[in-house]
């Protein structure tokens, strides 16, 4: 199931990011943690490499706790700040705080050294549609500053908000990038809801899921949806035993698999299947589902 997911305003939003970027010293990025290489931009490596970078694995709490470890551990060693969250704990966000002053720390004593005592940290709050970018904004700030929805494409323009008297963020609209090299990048970012569902196939991606919980969660599914999946290790049973359990039966005793997909696909998003990453950390930082799934 091949997924690309480009719309014309992401090549505009694009363009301004990049020459928006010569006005910030830092970059947050922010990752969704079921699947944080997939949700990596790779087009933010190439025209922000000469900034102090921050990686934010939000979501951290719908994703394996194992696997935060492993990819925020991977990110410190390629040389990222990197910190677990979860965007509408505004307790928690309070953690960041010491880490953009470690990651600005070369910029304030330059800044320091030419007599400018407060220096303010200017940083681009970057990252997919539906990471969670204005909802970790209006967290931090404390106020609802940003828009926010639990859907692709709301944030549309980029827009400047004070957090205080040292820190100023500048909130962009989620893009993606024109090709997704591997079918699995396109897979992730569907589940994660970060590809407009209208142009999916929900079954076959659900399909995918499916196979995917087997495989590396296999006690997602009868935890859910009851003892009659315990035994089962094929997908295509699997979604057919949910599809009776969840009452979605066609005239004639067919699996209404659409309506099922609809189903598990939410309570996937939700958690209800557990706390799941779609990416497993490797040693070189990358990540890995039923095959690679790198950037």
């Amino acid at each position: 199931m091949k997924i690309q997911w480009y719309p014309g305003h992401m090549a505009k939003a694009k363009r301004n990011i990049r020459n928006d970027l010569q006005l910030v010293e830092l970059v947050i990025e922010i990752l969704d943690a079921r699947c944080p290489e997939s949700s990596r931009n790779p087009d933010i490596d190439s025209f922000a490499k000469d900034k102090a970078r921050i990686m934010l694995l939000n979501k951290a709490d719908l994703a394996d706790p194992v696997q935060n470890r492993a990819f925020s551990e991977a990110f410190r060693r390629r040389g990222f700040y990197s910190m677990e969250i979860d965007a509408r704990e505004r307790a928690g966000l309070k953690k960041l705080n010491p880490l953009i002053e470690r990651a600005c720390a070369p910029i304030i004593e330059r800044n320091q050294k030419r007599g400018i005592l407060t220096p303010v940290i200017r940083a681009m709050v970057l990252g997919i549609p539906n990471a969670g970018k204005s909802t970790f904004i209006n967290s931090y700030v404390g106020k609802a500053m940003a828009r926010t929805g639990n859907r692709p494409g709301v944030t549309r323009g980029n827009q400047w908000i004070k957090v205080n008297r040292r820190l100023q963020l500048l909130d962009t609209p989620g893009i993606t990038w024109p090709k997704f090299e591997r079918e699995i990048v396109g897979l992730n970012l569907a589940l994660i809801g970060s590809v407009n569902d209208e142009i999916l196939n929900l079954s076959e991606l659900v399909f995918y899921l499916l196979k995917y919980l087997i495989r590396y969660y296999p006690d997602s599914l009868p935890e859910r949806y009851g003892e009659g999946l315990m035994s089962v290790r094929e997908a295509l049973p699997a979604f057919s035993e949910i599809a009776r359990k969840r009452g979605c039966v066609k005239k004639g005793g067919e699996a209404d698999y659409e309506r099922t997909a609809r189903i598990i696909l939410e309570d996937f998003r939700s958690g209800r299947l557990g706390r799941i990453t779609l990416e497993h950390g490797s040693s070189d930082g990358e990540g890995e589902g039923c095959e690679r799934a790198g950037g």
